[in-house]
């Protein structure tokens, strides 16, 4: 069945290795942010924003002093480091902005993966890094928040052999407590 996927979903992975000589231009990036722009989301609130760091710019120094060792091994080669964050609360309040702003950035960063794979690119998402340090960097305002990272560029491996997945049968089984 997996042979009837969509080549751009069959196609994707998340490379070890990026070629460091990769340049992202100002096109692609910009591709790339319209395809999560363009992503569902709860009310149409579209509780997410993105910092865009190429290699070579100054906000990328900093986004890779925020890394942790092994993320630091790898994601300093990404043509461009993405910081995606969530709009969470009202200001400085605990008032949900968006119970659902999570769920909605990951849509927004599945889609800016999609386009990227169509670009002959690759994304490699991650979370290896230190969140609280990077937010103060970036001076968010209240209620945005640093959820995760996207490194992007052409990847400087082939796909790994399609690996072992979850079946079917294991997706639409939900957990449950057993009475």
């Amino acid at each position: 069945m997996s042979a009837d996927l969509h080549p751009l979903l069959r196609g994707r992975f998340s490379p070890m290795r990026f070629d460091p000589e990769h340049v992202l231009d100002d096109h692609a990036v910009d591709l790339l942010l319209e395809a999560a722009r363009w992503a569902p989301s709860a009310g149409n609130s579209q509780p997410w924003a993105f910092v865009v760091a190429r290699r070579g710019d100054a906000e990328h120094g900093t986004l890779v002093r925020r890394l942790a060792p092994g993320s630091r091994r790898w994601a300093p080669d990404a043509s461009a480091l993405v910081v995606n964050i969530a709009h969470r609360t009202v200001d400085d309040s605990e008032l949900l902005y968006s119970e659902f702003a999570d769920y909605d950035l990951g849509q927004a960063v599945a889609h800016f993966t999609l386009q990227a794979a169509a670009l002959g690119l690759a994304c490699r998402q991650f979370r290896a890094f230190d969140a609280e340090g990077l937010s103060a960097n970036l001076g968010l305002a209240p209620g945005w928040e640093v959820v995760t990272m996207t490194a992007v560029g052409r990847p400087a491996e082939e796909a790994p052999p399609e690996r072992e997945r979850r079946s079917l049968a294991d997706l639409t089984a939900a957990p449950r407590m057993r009475r």
